[in-house]
């Protein structure tokens, strides 16, 4: 019977191989250190900006003011914070499911920075004033002529940003190369 399974090229186990359960692991702790991070500097902007005027941390070039946003990353269509809410559980759903299929160690640090980034400003839609899944998300850092931004949406622009590398590279979800190289 396992000549018959080695031979049509099926796996002798149903589980994911050791290279892949590294690549889910990968994938969950990228997305667990974003996740934390976030909502730890979250909670510190929320509990030490409330109550004051903007701090300027480096002269002209990094601020710290706090803004509650109830549109997309970097304050784009706010008052739309239900819809953006079903994209972030859509977004969250399909990396949750094309992680099972991941072959390419790049890609799921890629993954893992964008679906940290969408669990942290998730959790703000879900759970923050004014209620739940009406949320907004908290934003704290101010560059010049850019919107107020947080941790999460870094760390989505640049798992973005990897995967738009990864891809003109060539290189796929299943860490071939496109055109089979």
């Amino acid at each position: 019977m396992f000549d018959l399974q080695t031979a049509r090229g099926a796996p002798l186990s149903d589980g994911p191989s050791g290279q892949e359960r590294s690549r889910l692991a990968l994938l969950a702790v990228v997305a667990c250190v974003v996740l934390l991070v976030d909502a730890v500097s979250k909670h510190l902007a929320v509990v030490e900006l409330s109550e004051r005027s903007p701090v300027e941390l480096v002269d002209g070039v990094l601020t710290l003011r706090l803004v509650r946003n109830s549109g997309a990353a970097f304050g784009f269509a706010s008052g739309l914070t239900v819809v953006f809410t079903a994209v972030a559980v859509f977004v969250v759903v399909v990396i949750l499911r094309a992680a099972r299929r991941l072959h390419s160690t790049a890609w799921a640090a890629a993954l893992g920075l964008v679906l940290g980034g969408a669990l942290g400003n998730l959790l703000d839609r879900i759970f923050r004033e004014p209620g739940v899944f009406r949320g907004r998300v908290v934003d704290f850092l101010e560059l010049p002529h850019w919107p107020v931004v947080n941790l999460a949406d870094s760390a989505i622009v640049a798992g973005g940003a990897l995967l738009v590398v990864l891809s003109l590279r060539g290189v796929r979800h299943d860490g071939q190369h496109a055109g089979g190289e």
